[in-house]
């Protein structure tokens, strides 16, 4: 798997103890215990990442194994290997065949952006 063009990666081979925050979006796969705060921005965990941490972003799509609770104000993809164990709130949510769920789940409404006005 390929991360999204303009996303800052983190290698399989990292590991982290700590915060990470940030403005860009980001490609996780390698293994963190902390929290992850993205509020404006994507995340990726990929498929070989473990996260044991708790998570605020924007949108996020779960290719790899998360332990801890997961807030995303748009949309939370779990696709097929991905693993949670923790508590989800969301705005969307999308859960692929064979991915695993252990938690809550309470689906918010959804952080509608402002929309750009052009006034002529």
């Amino acid at each position: 798997m390929k991360p999204a063009e303009g996303s800052t990666v983190i290698g399989k081979s990292v590991i982290i103890r700590g915060d990470i925050s940030g403005s860009e979006d980001l490609f996780m796969d390698g293994e963190i215990e902390g929290t992850i705060t993205l509020t404006e921005s994507r995340l990726t965990i990929g498929p070989n990442a473990r996260v044991r941490a708790d998570v605020n972003v924007q949108d996020v799509i779960v290719f790899g194994r998360v332990e801890g609770n997961v807030k995303a104000s748009g949309r939370l993809e779990l696709r097929q290997s991905a693993s949670v164990v923790g508590d989800i709130q969301a705005g969307r949510l999308s859960i692929e065949e064979s991915a695993s769920l252990r938690g809550r789940v309470e689906l918010t409404e959804p952080v509608q952006r402002p929309a750009t006005l052009n006034i002529r």
